[in-house]
């Protein structure tokens, strides 16, 4: 069975301990973010984005990105950061916005297949964005099957994955567009998904 617990700001000292023990286990949660509902795993944890992969049946060719509490966490992850970055980090996060970076080599988290780049996002939900300042980066993917329709309610996430998924946080419906996804690799980012931050947007703050 999949507990749905309350995801309130701040976070209940049972439900946080809750949530840290599944990760540390190599377990996936289900999390409400400021755009759709994910499935995230600790990606330091042996297993535990295999998991996460045949669960969601996505091939391992497709990266998990990581979310993370604060730009230090990012910079950790990452072994440059342009210019262009910089400012939509600054400008953009914590929002609907997910960067591509150069991928530290140390970088000891199982993402996928992919240890050239790293997908970085900062979520704008105070409840995830709380999360990830206590526990450390996560590996996530939308809620629901490759390929099929997003999740938008924690009861969904919890019948959709009952028991392959001890924990889902209620956040409310979370639905509507996802992030938007730039390769910041460079000095010239271009657009790889636009999502919920308008692409105009997102090279106005490059560009200001």
């Amino acid at each position: 069975m999949t507990a749905v617990l309350p995801g309130g700001d701040p976070l209940d000292a049972d439900v946080l301990e809750a949530v840290r023990k599944t990760l540390a286990e190599g377990f996936p949660v289900g999390l409400p973010t400021d755009t759709v509902y994910v499935l995230a795993v600790d990606p330091f944890v042996a297993g535990a984005s295999d998991r996460l992969f045949a669960l969601k049946r996505r091939p391992r060719d497709l990266d998990l990105p990581m979310l993370v509490g604060s730009l230090e966490q990012a910079l950790d992850l990452v072994t440059a950061l342009p210019e262009p970055a910089r400012r939509l980090m600054e400008r953009c996060w914590p929002g609907p916005l997910t960067l591509v970076l150069p991928r530290h080599p140390d970088l000891a988290a199982d993402l996928g297949d992919d240890e050239l780049t790293v997908g970085v996002r900062m979520s704008g939900h105070p409840v995830l964005l709380g999360l990830c300042r206590v526990i450390g980066p996560l590996g996530v993917a939308a809620a629901g099957f490759q390929g099929g329709r997003e999740l938008e309610t924690a009861e969904e996430v919890a019948e959709t994955f009952s028991g392959a998924v001890p924990i889902v946080l209620d956040g409310g419906r979370c639905a509507g567009l996802p992030a938007t996804v730039v390769d910041a690799t460079g000095e010239d980012p271009h657009l790889i998904r636009e999502g919920r931050l308008r692409w105009a947007d997102a090279l106005a703050a490059i560009q200001d």
